[in-house]
């Protein structure tokens, strides 16, 4: 995380922990590439003696700055019309061109397990839920146009469970920021129970402010109400707390929205549940004009 502001005007700046050295690794992926205090870190890195990769677009000055620290740089791979120009960190596309390299960089230096197979697999996972979910697929058997419209004119609270689904929430709300200019609370279960029980038994749930029959609604914009996105892996073991979860929110007239990938490995799983909740942060940035 930054630390501060750099030298550089409105730069932020990254420093290094106090052990690192020359046994040590420095990973550095951006969609932007232009931050003056990212240079800044790779030289820092470079002076201590660790080794550095870069994963970022091409021609930007942290190419130069891994380049003078004699460290790897790894092209981000950008679709044809994009060329190479820095991207919202919540773009879809951007995450995958960004982490796959990564994974394949971390699976051969033994940190986690990501063979190529298991890359392959995420890819056509991605390509699957294309299918389901791109512009052509209508609205009534399209689950990620089905999870925007239910979230038009709501306040999503987004509960997670399982290893996957947690990284996933966090990404899907910021997504929703960035994208669609749509605020969003986002916790694990089962500590989401306590934490947003007050929440939905307040002014955003759903029965605590009737629909006025006199209000114009037409000058008026409806008012604004919680409704729960759940997110979950499949549960290991039949212990979850979704059941729940579905009891806490219905007890507050809150309604649910449920997403669950297929079967399959963490990086599939965690690759479908962020592609389906990108294409419906994307929906509802476009249906709302953002």
């Amino acid at each position: 995380a930054p630390t501060g502001v750099a030298p550089a005007a409105g730069a932020l700046r990254w420093e290094l922990p106090g052990w690192a050295g020359s046994v040590d690794l420095l990973l550095i992926t951006t969609p932007d590439g232009t931050e003056p205090g990212l240079s800044l870190l790779a030289e820092q890195a470079y002076r201590r003696g660790c080794t550095v990769v870069a994963v970022a677009p091409t021609r930007s000055p942290l190419t130069e700055a891994v380049d003078g620290a004699h460290g790897l740089f790894v092209p981000m791979a950008t679709a044809p019309y994009e060329h190479d120009e820095p991207l919202a960190a919540s773009a879809p596309g951007v995450l995958w061109a960004l982490l796959t390299p990564l994974l394949a960089i971390l699976d051969r230096t033994g940190l986690l397990s990501a063979p190529p197979e298991a890359l392959e697999k995420v890819a056509d996972r991605l390509d699957q839920v294309a299918e389901r979910c791109g512009p052509a697929v209508a609205t009534y058997s399209n689950p990620a146009k089905t999870l925007a419209a239910e979230l038009a004119d709501s306040l999503p609270v987004i509960w997670t469970e399982g290893t996957s689904a947690g990284p996933a929430g966090r990404r899907f709300a910021a997504a929703l920021a960035e994208l669609a200019g749509r605020p969003a609370l986002v916790s694990e279960l089962p500590e989401a129970l306590a934490e947003h029980n007050a929440l939905l038994a307040g002014p955003l749930a759903a029965s605590a402010d009737p629909d006025d029959f006199f209000r114009d609604r037409v000058a008026e914009a409806p008012a604004l109400h919680a409704r729960v996105v759940l997110l979950r892996d499949r549960p290991i073991g039949g212990l979850t707390a979704a059941p729940t979860a579905r009891d806490l929110a219905l007890s507050h007239d809150t309604p649910i929205s449920e997403l669950e990938p297929e079967e399959g490995g963490e990086l599939e799983t965690l690759a479908e549940l962020i592609a389906m909740t990108d294409f419906a942060a994307v929906y509802l940035a476009l249906a709302s004009g953002a």
